[in-house]
């Protein structure tokens, strides 16, 4: 592989802008990683989070973890998740995290939770190996990161959220156990809860979808939800909390029917402790199950739901804009209060502003 060059946006921190990096070049992948040019990465709520300063995360480092590739070479042989080879020329997605393989926890199947976790898009940013998040133009996959070949005919705008919102999702509704002739209930109709509501009315379930902003209860009808009354909300046998907010949270607890589900996903970032009545819990023989991160395989079903259905529901319609490295900043500002829950960075589209030429 000849030396290609490399650029990527570095953030410095909550209320900093971010500042763009070139004159650099992508070493020959090592042993089990693989080299990838990202075409299209989207400017996730988690994102918007950490540039904020309500979450915290390392500075600086190179945001970005909903991306969709072409895979440019691999350090020998590398396996999708379906078994079948990393090959040049593959248009892929891959896990938001790398895992070992060996401590307890991945012992245990918590490979989201390893001991010794990479996540991409949250690390600091390594001068001598920055291409670890989705604002830039490549990404060097890691081994331990789980790759899913892309299908064609999906379309980059649909299969780049397929790396967190919609894997995330596929990990909630695998915790949800059997929806077919369920009655679940979806607190928020942001990206999570619209996906949600589209994967559970495919499963079966008769989904009532809840959410302050009418636009995005309108959406959730438009991805199969029967209802959006919050009346209607009372007696679910599963509840997918993907808000974060408090309110949702007791929504969905107080929601449960006998025998009841409730997984919770959505509160990712510091907030008020919410009350439990453990009398409730017990008499009403529910369950309440966190989700944080996914499985290898919550990806591969993402993929082939998006693959499957994103024809049928308006999938391409959650993301839009049309931003490059140079103005990653107008795509976060544009972000808030924009009606798609998206906005989508093309890390080599010609750049409008350049704010540094080096590191």
């Amino acid at each position: 592989m000849t030396c290609i060059p490399v650029r990527y946006a570095r953030w410095d921190g909550p209320g900093l802008p971010f500042t763009l990096v070139d004159g650099v070049t992508a070493a020959e992948p090592g042993p089990g990683e693989v080299l990838v040019r990202i075409d299209l990465a989207t400017v996730c709520g988690s994102d918007l989070h950490t540039a904020s300063g309500r979450r915290v995360s390392p500075a600086p480092s190179v945001l970005g973890h909903e991306q969709v590739g072409t895979v440019i070479a691999a350090g020998g042989p590398v396996r999708c998740e379906d078994g079948t080879p990393v090959v040049p020329g593959q248009r892929v997605v891959w896990s938001v995290t790398a895992s070992c393989g060996d401590c307890d926890r991945c012992a245990r199947g918590f490979t989201q939770k390893c001991r010794s976790l990479f996540k991409y898009g949250h690390e600091r940013v390594d001068q001598r190996a920055p291409l670890t998040g989705g604002f830039a133009s490549h990404c060097v996959l890691r081994p331990g990161t789980a790759i899913v070949a892309v299908p064609d005919g999906l379309p980059d705008e649909v299969a780049a959220p397929a790396s967190c919102a919609t894997a995330t999702v596929a990990a909630v509704l695998a915790e949800a156990g059997e929806l077919t002739g369920r009655r679940v209930l979806v607190t928020g109709a942001g990206m999570l809860g619209v996906t949600a509501v589209a994967m559970a009315a495919q499963a079966g379930a008769r989904v009532t979808a809840v959410d302050p902003d009418p636009r995005r209860r309108a959406q959730a009808l438009r991805f199969g939800a029967s209802e959006v009354d919050p009346a209607k909300a009372a007696e679910a046998d599963v509840a997918l909390e993907l808000s974060g907010h408090p309110d949702a949270v007791r929504t969905c607890l107080q929601a449960l029917a006998i025998g009841g589900t409730a997984v919770l996903a959505g509160s990712v970032f510091p907030g008020p402790a919410v009350a439990l009545d453990p009398e409730r819990l017990v008499r009403g023989l529910h369950r309440i199950a966190g989700v944080h991160n996914y499985r290898p395989t919550d990806l591969q079903r993402a993929v082939d739901f998006l693959a499957a259905h994103h024809a049928a529901h308006p999938f391409a319609e959650l993301v839009e804009g049309d931003h490059d490295l140079g103005t990653l900043d107008a795509a976060f500002e544009a972000a808030h209060g924009a009606e798609a829950p998206r906005q989508a960075v093309r890390p080599h589209a010609a750049v409008t502003t350049v704010s540094d030429s080096g590191i």
